[in-house]
């Protein structure tokens, strides 16, 4: 079990706007957020990290359960217009490079983790589903939290 203490001193280094540890037996999973990816987001089949790359719902779920403890992490950043999509994806990279430094450190820790972020992936200019082809970076990719079909405001609402 990782020293939560210890850890967390670890991560006042970073620029989180909040943080907290969670049970994933509490998240919340629906087929209904997956009909949303399909139908109203344009990287649905464009990328590993989303549907239908990351696996069927009962797939995500299973693999996400299969860890004791989570560790939601949020940073706060400002964009022109929220429901501009690409302006709001344009911000992400603070975020996943933090979260990419906390994944090294949960490594280093001997707690190698499997990280769910924000959006679509976004380390290549092509992804390699596209091509059918694996992913080239599997260990940069983080699927996003909603090609899992979690309901994260659930999750938010319990913190």
């Amino acid at each position: 079990m990782i020293d939560r203490q210890s850890f967390e001193e670890k991560l006042s280094a970073f620029p989180l706007y909040v943080y907290a540890w969670i049970d994933p037996k509490n998240l919340t999973f629906s087929d209904r957020i997956r009909y949303i990816c399909q139908h109203e987001c344009p990287m649905y089949g464009k990328t590993w990290a989303c549907p239908p790359g990351v696996g069927e719902v009962a797939e995500c779920k299973a693999r996400c359960l299969s860890y004791t403890t989570g560790l939601v992490i949020g940073t706060i950043t400002e964009t022109a217009d929220i429901a501009d999509l690409q302006a709001t994806l344009d911000t992400r990279g603070d975020h996943e490079a933090i979260t990419n430094a906390i994944g090294a450190l949960l490594t280093e820790e001997g707690y190698p983790p499997y990280i769910l972020s924000t959006e679509a992936c976004a380390e290549c200019d092509r992804c390699a589903i596209l091509d059918g082809e694996p992913c080239r970076k599997p260990e940069r990719m983080h699927p996003c939290i909603e090609s899992h079909g979690i309901v994260f405001t659930d999750t938010l609402e319990s913190l």
